[in-house]
């Protein structure tokens, strides 16, 4: 038996017959495929960081956009009401036009 082994070990090449390369090889190995943070969970929380940092920016704007529209309204509140709520005063009369959207 020990005689077949070394015959099958002559054919491999000689980075495959040294046992340090072949346990590089299996170090590397269980780290890529089996460890905690194995390869795979580091691609799926990279990916996780990409759209949490993608929606930081979108509350972000979202955010901006809001502190706009507050220092309007409080700069000036009687246009506010009449655009956003269409609030009139009681001797007007308001008409409303909507634009449809083409398709």
């Amino acid at each position: 038996m020990a005689n077949l082994f070394q015959q099958l070990t002559r054919f491999l090449p000689a980075p495959l017959r040294n046992r340090y390369f072949l346990a590089l090889v299996l170090f590397f190995g269980y780290m890529i495929f089996f460890d905690r943070h194995d390869l795979l969970t580091q691609i799926r929380l990279q990916g996780m960081v990409n759209k949490l940092e993608n929606d930081k920016l979108y509350y972000h704007d979202k955010i901006e956009g809001a502190e706009r529209e507050k220092v309007d309204m409080e700069v000036n509140k009687e246009r506010f009401a009449r655009e956003r709520y269409f609030m009139q005063r009681a001797d007007e009369d308001v008409f409303i036009i909507v634009e449809e959207e083409e398709q």
